[in-house]
């Protein structure tokens, strides 16, 4: 007899109390019935160099597991870090170097359909990984390129791969990183199947704020899911029928329609009345958030991605795109007995439940008094200045179609494949004007650099000069919002406006990456080489 996974579903033994309900219905599941995880820190497994001195490594490997996503769902087939999803938070000491390996243990089939019309997918290996961190200053061969790749047991590699331990160096000021696949063509896939993760350095500066401290500051990684009725992962071999558009074929956008946190679909989490800090990480392959609490308490806001802010900012609400983070606190203090949602002003297709992303409970209580604060200046603000720049960039953001009249995104009309053009100077400083030609946004993200966004402009054909390349003056810009004032490494480029970034590419030169950072599109060729070169 042929099964029938509503069935199936329907007929599981288990706890009593369990509502079975059907994975591709999110109307039918139901919400705040999961307590939030918090992910599991990753373990170094320290060890003697050449020189007989102590390095500290890890060994994180990728395969696949079985996942909970739900009290009531059976269990989902991901892939994880060792294991997990999300995987395990690796928590570092700036300027404390650090080696990783990162081993493929994957199985030789993938979990979700494969376009093999893509860049890197024709004649490649199904299952390829390499890992990018996210926001890391590092060296060229350690930042995870998308062309080098690894299968299984490295039993095919890409030309860019040149090494099986990747160093981190963490000379950077402390913040919140990420994690992620980044193999070319494929990106969306792996990501979406499981493979993420934080990564958390710390400094002597944040030490001495007196911020809240474990086990009262947690990351929080939002993403949405879509699911088959037996519980599997859901993602579309053929988003734009009727042929002769290939099958598998990648969407341009896909939008789940459950929000999963930490693992969790719509979880809870208990907490003291007191005060707690979250690194929020937006982990969704496309779909953007506008986030706010149900009781209107304020967020407050301590820093950006890649650092703090110079000063504490009270918000309101804030929108948070594909692989941007904040670093906030709220203050569950005034609030014992009562519960609130971390709710969602929802960015892209509605649906039901995407407007809650999850819920507090302030139930439990206080084990001790809460003596941390919320310091109004953080750290000092040494902001580059724009008359150090030594050239400035107009680049588009425009569509096309490919051979099969698909949409395709690109970055100033180029695809992955064509030669380099941007190719800043070692230790120079660049001003970028991104101009979105399109009806929506697209965040944007830049190995290696952190940068500073200068502000934004609706744009007229009025505003470039003959060669096309934006007439830039700085007191036009609207500034950029109050979330967005410190280091980033994702800017949110708006439909018809020129965002303004600066940035310094100093300590490393070599072959990185920039690209859109909506997945769909990084695998469809909005993505561009980025070669900082040495005299």
């Amino acid at each position: 007899m042929t099964s029938d996974p509503k069935r199936d579903l329907q007929n599981q033994k288990g706890d009593p109390q369990k509502t079975y309900v059907n994975p591709s219905d999110p109307n039918s599941i139901p919400p705040f019935v999961d307590e939030l995880p918090i992910p599991e820190k990753a373990e170094p497994v320290c060890k003697c160099n050449e020189s007989n001195s102590e390095e500290i490594m890890y060994n994180i490997i990728m395969c696949g597991t079985k996942h909970s996503f739900h009290r009531d769902f059976p269990l989902t087939r991901v892939w994880g870090y060792n294991g997990t999803y999300p995987g395990p938070t690796i928590e570092v000491q700036k300027d404390i170097r650090i080696k990783v390996k990162w081993e493929n243990k994957l199985p030789l089939r993938h979990l979700l359909p494969v376009d093999h019309t893509l860049h890197g997918t024709v004649d490649t290996p199904d299952v390829r990984t390499v890992v990018h961190l996210h926001g890391a200053n590092v060296e060229a061969d350690s930042d995870g390129h998308p062309e080098a790749w690894f299968s299984r047991d490295n039993m095919f590699v890409g030309q860019k791969y040149t090494k099986e331990v990747y160093e981190y160096t963490n000379h950077q000021s402390g913040g919140t990183l990420w994690y992620h696949d980044h193999a070319i063509g494929v990106t969306r896939l792996n990501v979406y199947s499981g493979l993420a993760g934080f990564y958390l350095i710390r400094d002597f500066l944040e030490r001495r704020l007196n911020l809240p401290e474990e086990p009262y500051e947690i990351p929080i990684m939002i993403q949405d899911k879509q699911f088959n009725a037996d519980g599997s992962l859901f993602y579309p071999d053929n988003a734009t029928p009727p042929v002769p558009n290939p099958v598998p074929s990648t969407p341009s956008f896909f939008f789940g329609n459950t929000i999963v946190v930490n693992g969790k679909i719509w979880p809870y989490l208990e907490v003291e009345p007191r005060k707690y800090r979250f690194r929020i990480l937006n982990a969704s392959n496309v779909r953007g958030y506008d986030l706010s609490l149900s009781n209107g308490e304020v967020f407050h806001q301590i820093g950006t991605e890649l650092g703090l802010l110079h000063e504490s900012v009270e918000l309101n609400s804030f929108v948070i795109e594909p692989a941007e983070r904040i670093d906030l606190i709220i203050d569950f203090t005034h609030y014992y007995g009562k519960e609130i949602l971390l709710k969602n002003n929802v960015q892209g297709p509605p649906g039901p439940g995407l407007d809650t992303i999850m819920k507090f409970k302030v139930c439990k209580e206080l084990k001790c008094p809460d003596t941390s604060t919320i310091p109004h200046e953080l750290t000092p603000m040494h902001k580059i200045e724009p008359e150090l720049a030594i050239r400035e960039r107009t680049l588009n953001l425009v569509e096309r179609t490919d051979n099969f009249e698909r949409a395709l995104h690109l970055l100033n009309d180029r695809s992955w494949s064509d030669p380099a053009t941007e190719k800043p100077q070692f230790d120079s400083i660049e001003i970028w004007h991104l101009v979105n030609h399109f009806n929506f946004p697209h965040p944007i993200h830049l190995h290696l650099v952190h940068f500073e966004i200068l502000g934004r402009k609706p744009f007229t054909d009025n505003d470039f000069d003959e060669q096309g390349n934006y007439k830039f003056n700085l007191e036009d810009l609207t500034p950029p919002l109050a979330y967005e004032n410190g280091p980033k490494d994702v800017v949110r480029t708006d439909p018809g406006q020129v965002t303004t970034i600066i940035m310094h590419f100093k300590e490393h030169s070599g072959d990185y990456v920039w690209h859109c950072h909506i997945l769909e599109h990084e695998d469809n060729d909005m993505m561009r080489p980025l070669v900082v070169e040495r005299n």
